[in-house]
């Protein structure tokens, strides 16, 4: 890995408070390694020119060698899939359903793909995310295997990529924090290193209300946005924020919000997108449908070039009865459809 030689200047450089400020990971390195802060003023190397040898006793690390240590540690929740790790394909080998028949399947998603995976409630849709999720290896009930970059995952890679590729969201998005909307998307792109935090805020906040029905402000708390604005959110946070290349989405429709909208902004970002839905627009929307039934994948869809001339008249009747919503919500009277 190339050495961020602009990282380590602003480690051995800068005051603390500057660097918490745009680094905040490093007030728990700080906390970890058991280093008392006497003055934030001070630059790093100054600090441990106060801290006492036992350190290199409690965790065989050299005083001299902190700052590295430092450096590798914002490395770590900054390298998010990149080099030989970068995403660009995730392929589906098939296990099992629920009657132990083989699925007898093999399916590759590139980036800038979506596929929506669609069946009867129960059938396994949530399974198969699950599967994707965990990056499963014939090791859960379906007997799924899945390949990034047609390559099978080592145990060490499999759990150490799992939060760096998938990004999931479920149909209940309920925060406990009590924080703005602001903070909550600043202390993300903080600890993601967005080299432009304000503007990627704003991003963020114009995407997520374009989507959702009622829009709200950055000063609003996270615990008070209703489930539309809620899924909004975490969909802006998704494109402009997180790095995940891979995103789980769990019926998109049930939120209340712009979801073919959605949907395109997460491609825009190169993102390989698998929607579980029971709606035809976004069913049609994709590039393929992974058809579930029996908790196994019984067939995959192209979507065909008459599917795509009849989605046009879908989404006419779905702009009608967007129409009709928007009236019912501001108290308008139905004269005409």
């Amino acid at each position: 890995m190339t050495m961020d030689k602009e990282l380590y200047k602003l480690i051995n450089t800068l005051p603390l408070s500057e660097l918490i400020y745009r680094y905040p990971l490093v007030s728990d390195f700080l906390a970890n390694m058991r280093i008392n802060i006497l003055s934030k003023d001070m630059a790093f190397p100054e600090i441990l020119d106060t801290v006492d040898e036992t350190i290199e006793e409690e965790f065989g690390i050299s005083k001299i060698d902190l700052p590295l240590h430092l450096y590798e540690f914002l490395m770590t929740f900054n390298d998010t899939c990149s080099g030989e790790d970068e995403l660009s394909s995730l392929t589906i080998i098939g296990g099992c359903n629920k009657s132990g028949q083989a699925e007898n399947i093999s399916l590759t998603l590139n980036k800038g793909d979506v596929a929506a995976i669609v069946g009867p409630t129960g059938s396994g849709k949530s399974r198969l995310l699950g599967d994707i999720e965990c990056l499963a290896q014939r090791d859960t009930p379906t007997n799924r295997l899945i390949l990034i970059n047609n390559k099978e995952l080592t145990e060490e890679k499999r759990f150490d990529m799992n939060g760096k590729l998938v990004a999931q969201l479920s149909q209940n998005m309920n925060y406990i924090m009590d924080l703005t909307v602001r903070e909550f998307l600043e202390i993300h792109a903080r600890s993601r290193f967005s080299p432009d935090i304000q503007n990627t805020i704003s991003l963020c906040m114009d995407c997520a209300n374009g989507l959702a029905g009622e829009k709200f402000s950055g000063d609003t708390k996270v615990t008070q946005l209703s489930g539309g604005q809620s899924r909004a959110l975490m969909i802006a946070d998704t494109a402009f924020i997180s790095s995940s290349p891979l995103v789980l989405i769990d019926e998109i429709e049930n939120a209340g919000i712009d979801r073919k909208q959605a949907i395109k902004v997460l491609t825009k970002k190169d993102k390989i997108v698998l929607i579980a839905t029971h709606d035809p627009l976004l069913a049609l929307s994709a590039d393929r449908r992974i058809v579930i039934k029996n908790g196994g994948i019984h067939k995959v869809i192209e979507t065909t070039q008459e599917e795509m001339r009849i989605l046009e008249q879908i989404e006419k009747m779905d702009n009608t009865m967007q129409q009709l919503r928007n009236k019912l919500r501001f108290g308008e009277l139905i004269t005409e459809i």
